[in-house]
């Protein structure tokens, strides 16, 4: 396979992919929103950075079986299906979060996106507690009552 430079990459796929989702503002001054459905992409937003098509490097956390797992793209396999490393995170909160920042920062994966990757291990932590029924819902505000 011909080796291709992210950028160029980036190029080719920021204004026309399948994972894409536009949203218009509701003002002039808010604008348009550009959002992804990548699978490795931590924040869901259509940028270089963050974008889990372009890079080599990429980092993803979703859940699976109510659990929290890692992804992590192999740069050596970046063009084959392989490429993407599944880890498990199925200790305690604390632990996983030190695991992380192992996975992320310490080996100098991806140190730009330690904070992304909390913030999301975080909501995905959350979302399986309370699909579990461990933790409550939220509840709904429901506003003013009229009495």
């Amino acid at each position: 396979m011909v080796q291709v430079s992210e950028q160029l990459i980036w190029e080719v796929v920021k204004n026309n992919n399948c994972f894409l989702k536009k949203v218009n503002g509701r003002t002039k001054r808010s604008g348009t929103m550009r959002f992804s459905a990548e699978r490795n992409n931590l924040r869901s937003l259509s940028s270089y950075k963050h974008s889990g098509l372009a890079s080599n490097k990429a980092v993803g956390i979703a859940s699976k079986n109510d659990r929290a797992v890692l992804y992590t793209k192999t740069a050596s396999k970046a063009d084959k299906s392989i490429a993407i490393a599944e880890t498990p995170m199925n200790k305690d909160f604390a632990k996983v979060c030190k695991n992380v920042e192992k996975a992320v920062v310490d080996n100098f994966y991806r140190p730009d996106l330690k904070k992304d990757a909390l913030a999301k291990y975080s909501a995905v932590y959350q979302a399986n507690r309370r699909a579990r029924g461990i933790q409550k819902a939220v509840p709904v505000k429901k506003g003013r009552k009229s009495a």
